[in-house]
């Protein structure tokens, strides 16, 4: 008989099932800790029954010396269960400073690209409700606003793919209390008791605060969530606004009325700003909110002459805004150029474009 959360994941599984967004092949990231093999094997009970095909997607970054025996371990345990797995690589050198967020970037990068390879429409990722209750205080260490205090949530899209996270409302331990009733051992990875990394002291912390002060992990979560509330109306107001001002030159650029910008109010400016420049940059954060806010002032300033930011150039021409992808190369577009990039896309013919859209549409042309 299925405990109360597993009947919860298996109507969350039924609720994703009908989402056409991630009609297709799915792919989960497993570590090889509690939480991801207790997802991955979860998820293989119900796919067996609705024929729903994924892989499992195990990340190996190099950064530890133990690290190839817990990939291959994943990889035997995968193949006992009869799931498809593939091992990524962290290739290259790795920085010496900020690690951590480093192997979080690259982690997903490398993800996201086996995605895009492999046809797949959604990535599974554990994250539980410890990690919501943990990710709350993080965010608020760092001064973070509406956004960063807000849950996580269960499906999101970043550029082509869409995110999941099935695991939000259950608590780690039930997670581990699944595995052992299966006699599946798992990793445990030695970071997770570094107190040289922020998350693992607010663990540890934890308990601490709800001993004595009652702050609980189901408090935290629950402020996540009214925080959420929040920001969905502030991304609604958002989006409207993008969707009826703002004008995309394919993926390398956007324009808009400086009137229509600097008459919004200034949280849902910023959020505009912070919208565009992701989108246009292709990065999978946007710029941090000081940059935006520097961005907002200086953009109020008549005398502005243009500025860079996130890998993006924002500029003024024929009374519009523009933000456009920077070109780090100094290819330079000839008339001819442009001549032939026009003939071959007639919808920019007759358009009084700025030479840095010009050149960054002319050069993804080539790239494609």
């Amino acid at each position: 008989m299925k405990s109360a959360w597993q009947l919860e994941l298996h109507n969350f599984w039924m609720w994703l099932d009908k989402k056409s967004e991630v009609d297709g092949d799915w792919a989960v990231g497993v570590s090889g800790g509690a939480d991801s093999l207790a997802l991955v094997l979860l998820l293989k009970e119900w796919c067996v029954k609705h024929k729903r095909n994924f892989t499992a997607l195990t990340v190996q970054h190099g950064l530890r010396p133990e690290a190839e025996d817990e990939a291959r371990y994943v990889a035997q345990l995968m193949k006992a269960h009869g799931i498809k797995h593939q091992i990524l690589y962290w290739q290259g050198e790795k920085p010496s400073r900020g690690i951590e967020n480093a192997a979080r970037v690259a982690r997903y990068t490398l993800m996201y690209d086996w995605c895009m390879q492999n046809g797949a429409s959604a990535l599974l990722i554990a994250h539980h409700k410890r990690d919501q209750a943990e990710t709350f205080l993080m965010r608020l260490q760092r001064g973070s606003g509406v956004d960063g205090l807000s849950a996580m949530s269960p499906l999101v899209k970043w550029k082509n793919l869409y995110i999941v996270r099935p695991l939000l409302q259950i608590n780690p331990e039930e997670l581990k209390a699944y595995l052992q009733k299966q006699d599946i051992a798992w990793v445990e990875d030695a970071s997770n008791d570094c107190d040289d990394f922020l998350r693992v002291k607010i663990r540890k912390l934890l308990p601490e605060l709800e001993a004595s002060i009652g702050l609980s992990r189901e408090r935290l979560c629950n402020t996540a969530m009214e925080m959420a509330r929040v920001r969905d109306y502030l991304e609604k107001q958002t989006d409207s606004f993008i969707n009826h001002e703002v004008k995309f030159w394919d993926s390398v650029g956007a324009s808009f009325s400086p009137i229509a910008l600097l008459s919004l109010h200034e949280e849902i400016g910023l959020r505009v700003l912070s919208s565009l420049l992701k989108k246009i940059s292709g990065k999978i954060y946007p710029p941090n909110l000081e940059e935006v806010e520097r961005l907002w002032e200086a953009l109020h300033q008549s005398d502005f002459s243009g500025c860079t930011l996130s890998d993006c150039e924002i500029f003024k021409f024929q009374k519009q805004f523009w933000i456009v992808k920077e070109l780090k190369s100094p290819h330079k577009l000839s008339k001819q150029a442009w001549a032939d990039f026009v003939a071959a896309n007639p919808q920019f013919a007759a358009k009084e474009l700025p030479y840095k859209l010009r050149r960054a549409l002319e050069t993804r042309k080539l790239s494609d």
